[in-house]
């Protein structure tokens, strides 16, 4: 099965060991980012791809995890 494209915030918190309000705000802070690129965003969600460049410089969750 596939991973989804969007991280939710609940995930974005486990996966940074941080609040939830702390996701919401760092969600914030990168759809801002992809917003000056022309993206589309959604509030509360992030783009996994972006969200791995960001934090880990593109390695993926299965790369991170070996």
């Amino acid at each position: 099965m596939s991973e989804k494209m969007f991280m939710r915030v609940e995930e974005v918190a486990e996966k940074l060991e941080v609040s939830i309000p702390y996701a919401y705000k760092l969600i914030r802070k990168m759809n801002k980012e992809l917003e000056k690129t022309g993206c589309i965003t959604i509030q509360g969600r992030i783009d996994r791809k972006f969200f791995y460049e960001h934090f880990y410089g593109g390695q993926n969750n299965n790369e991170r995890d070996e």
